[in-house]
């Protein structure tokens, strides 16, 4: 199929005739079953295991029970109306120890479910690898021996052999990336080593694999092979918003750097059978070139058919001289990785549709005469259940500006040919255990119950259409309610509002309607009655995304969220300057709010005080320095403190110092003062630098303790990001981490799972103290008691500690 837009239709953006429309899951994420009918133990179920591997020290054993339930999902895919699926197959099902016996049975489920597709008109995409490898071969070496490439292309053959009379497409290994760098360079997936040398070997020894892989299904009659790889354009922050934006010779330097060590370093040994020369000294400084011997690049570089495009965010660099390399890329000094300031999803991954349509032209620019399926493309977003009704709005909208920029990649010549959802279900979802869901059906894991999300709805009718309306979907209107019910407007409104005056018949017949419109109440749908605004104020300090605030993406997505799952209207507001904080005083002033949320500042706010003397109900995020009458909700600063600190003299730690943030901040100073707490009852003595929450200022303030102390044995650092600035600079003075000098941090933030080795920290989740203020501002509105809450922290012990 030529992938080339037939003519628009009506209203729809039309997407190729043709054009595949599926969902993707894997295996050890969704099929559970791990002790059923032979299977073997994979580096999944070893790591799962590990203490403080996985959130809430989950495993996969159960997962979603797709392999006792998979003809119920069938069903759910028959009705999306899918024509493909994506799904892993289990190394240790087929070959329980790698490289042994084949177990038959687990080849009869596999049977089943191909089977079973087929029947329902759904085409099988059977990937081979998604990272669960058995464990009998990871004792061996794992990908770091080559011969773990040579046991894939037999169990590769054995599969073919049974499946391949009814398999058209396969996909080889998914992300070898992924495997490499976060299973055995940075530990925080399975098998969970930490060595760079182990990263590249076992990066290449998955593309032998992958070229091992087409040989042999070649050779077994396979139509269709494609290797699913996760790619991110590489972006300074000033491209994100204006991709034809001018670059400095250094932030170009900067941006292909990073390009061939997470992108090119794939493409180019499959698609153009070499490395990228910008890559090959890295690696050789790293781990030798002696695992990549003669002949491997021709097998790596074996024709195929599709190239699998796994997208979620872009990767934001810039040229910043003097910053040690990012533990997740080495060779990358003097390279500052900032993030894009843009929404943001669950996982705090910034939200860049367009990143899509640049990655699509771009391998069809650079790569010619290989087809492109987007693999995997999805988000996780706190999903809001009602009944029988999962409202993921976010979802909707993120799939659909996605879907968008793929159909303009397409106008403008990309060679697309289809797109998977990344997820069909509500998953395990690896190291973040069962928190983050990306599903577009809803998965119970206490019941196994399904529900079809309002984005798996929305996805149904797009494939139903094979395209998108030319105008984005706007939600329903109250009058569009009430026309549908046969009610007034202001039955509607009353409805919405819980009066108790409208009789249940009406009532049912209208909540139906809702329902089934997916209407979401707003403000004129409720001062018909309640003659309030029904618009919350959302004030935070100084510039979203700075430096000093990394829990800003954090703090206004949970609220919002949960101001919107109450019908409230969000009005963003900054504080930080003179100006601003009239305006907001204004606002409330002219009794446009019902109430206010505020982050609390570092220091004597103003503004607290002059919203106070307004009467609009407040409540503040984060203790202030010196509050008015006004309840808050915090963290235990103190408490999260002393429970690092007595984590470390727990292991033996003799001399503790502390790296201190700003002591104007009131967080800052509780974990001061839960550390001096600490050491006191222990008898020992404080040390203590300071630092202003950067990375930069705990990599000055590590040095100074180094300085003063050469002998200290513990660090705890009053914020995550300065923990990572003193991790790189005791790796740099060769200080052996936990060993000679443990580190403790403080917040929990993503990157904290990715430094090297993984920070022990204190959780402290902005988002949880976001949801409480607002339920404590809520319950003010409804004439409930407003006192101030604590929230506890938790320490959690990951390996630098």
């Amino acid at each position: 199929m030529s992938a080339t837009t037939t003519a628009m239709r009506g209203q729809t953006l039309a997407f190729p005739d043709g054009f595949i429309w599926g969902a993707a899951t894997a295996a050890y994420q969704v099929e559970g079953a791990t002790r059923a009918d032979g299977r073997g133990v994979s580096i999944w179920d070893t790591f799962s295991r590990r203490p403080g591997a996985i959130a809430d020290a989950r495993t996969g054993d159960t997962a979603c029970d797709h392999y006792h339930r998979y003809a119920e999902d069938i069903g759910l895919m028959d009705r999306l109306g899918l024509s493909a699926y994506r799904f892993s197959i289990a190394w240790t099902r087929v070959r329980p120890d790698g490289s042994g016996p084949v177990n038959q049975a687990g080849l009869d489920f596999y049977e089943r479910l191909v089977d079973g597709l087929l029947a329902a008109g759904i085409e099988p995409y059977p990937a081979l690898y998604h990272w669960d490898l058995p464990q009998a071969l990871e004792d061996r070496g794992g990908w770091t021996d080559r011969d773990t490439a040579y046991r894939f292309a037999e169990y590769a053959e054995t599969v073919q052999a049974r499946l391949g009379d009814r398999v058209r497409t396969w996909m080889t290994v998914n992300e070898p990336w992924v495997a490499s760098v976060l299973g055995y360079g940075i530990g925080v997936h399975a098998p969970g080593r930490n060595s760079w040398a182990d990263a590249f070997r076992a990066a290449h020894h998955l593309l032998l694999a992958h070229g091992l892989g087409v040989r042999v299904l070649r050779a077994g009659g396979a139509s269709q092979i494609t290797l699913n790889v996760n790619l991110a354009p590489v972006l300074t922050p000033g491209q994100v918003n204006d991709p034809a934006v001018a670059l400095s010779p250094e932030d170009a330097e900067a941006v292909d750097r990073v390009d061939a060590l997470i992108n090119r370093q794939f493409l180019d040994p499959v698609l153009r059978g070499e490395y990228p020369a910008r890559v090959l000294p890295i690696i050789e400084r790293v781990a030798g070139l002696g695992h990549i011997r003669d002949g491997d690049l021709a097998e790596i570089g074996r024709p195929i058919d599709l190239l699998g495009v796994n997208y979620y965010t872009p990767c934001v660099v810039r040229s910043m001289p003097g910053t040690p390399a990012n533990p997740a890329y080495p060779g990358t000094e003097d390279i500052e990785f900032p993030g894009a300031f843009a929404p943001t999803t669950a996982t705090g991954w910034p939200i860049v549709p367009t990143g899509l349509s640049q990655l699509l032209l771009r391998l069809t620019r650079d790569y010619p005469g290989v087809g492109l399926l987007v693999a995997e493309n999805g988000a996780a977003f706190d999903d809001v259940v009602s009944g029988d009704r999962v409202h993921d709005a976010d979802r909707t909208a993120f799939l659909e500006s996605h879907l968008r920029a793929a159909h303009a990649a397409i106008e403008a010549g990309a060679d697309l040919r289809g797109y998977l959802v990344w997820s069909l279900l509500d998953n395990f979802e690896w190291a973040e255990g069962y928190n983050k869901r990306f599903g577009i059906v809803h998965v119970d894991f206490g019941t196994q119950r399904r529900v079809l999300k309002d984005s798996g709805l929305w996805y149904r009718e797009v494939i139903r259409r094979n395209g998108l309306w030319k105008e984005r979907a706007r939600r329903p209107t109250l009058e569009e309610v009430a026309a549908r019910a046969g009610v007034s407007r202001s039955t509607v409104s009353r409805v919405i509002n819980g009066q108790a005056t409208v009789s249940p018949q009406f009532r049912e017949t209208v909540m139906h309607v809702v329902n089934e419109l997916g209407y979401v109440p707003n403000s004129a749908a409720r001062t018909l009655v309640t003659q309030r605004t029904d618009t919350i104020g959302l004030v935070v300090p100084g510039t979203p995304g700075g430096a000093d605030d990394p829990a800003f993406a954090a703090v206004v997505q949970a609220a919002g969220h949960a101001l919107e799952a109450a019908g409230k209207r969000v009005m963003l507001m900054l504080g930080g300057s003179p100006g601003s904080r009239f305006r907001v005083e204004e606002q409330a002033v002219a009794g446009h709010l019902d109430g206010v949320v505020i982050v609390a500042t570092a220091g004597a706010d103003p503004l607290l005080s002059a919203l106070a003397r307004t009467g609009v109900p407040m409540v503040a995020l984060g203790r202030p320095a010196a509050p008015p009458a006004v309840p808050y909700v915090a963290g235990d600063d103190v408490g999260g403190a002393r429970a690092a600190v007595d984590h470390l003299l727990a292991q033996g730690r003799r001399r503790v110092a502390m790296i201190c943030g700003p002591v104007d901040s009131t967080a800052a100073r509780d974990r001061l003062a839960g550390y001096r707490e600490a050491l006191r009852e222990a008898g020992r003595r404080s040390v203590i630098a300071t630092g202003d929450l950067t990375r930069a200022s705990g990599a000055q303030a590590m040095r100074e303790l180094l300085e003063d102390d050469p002998g200290l044995d513990a660090v705890f650092a009053a914020g995550d990001l300065m923990a990572a600035g003193a991790l790189s600079v005791l790796h740099e003075a060769g200080r052996r981490v936990p060993d000679e000098v443990a580190v403790v941090g403080f917040d929990d933030l993503e990157a904290a799972s990715y430094t090297v080795p993984p920070l022990t920290t204190v959780r402290m989740p902005a988002a949880d103290q976001a949801r409480t203020a607002v339920r404590l501002l809520l319950r003010n509105l409804d004439g409930g008691p407003a006192s101030s809450v604590i929230l506890p922290a938790e320490l959690i012990v990951r390996r630098s500690a």
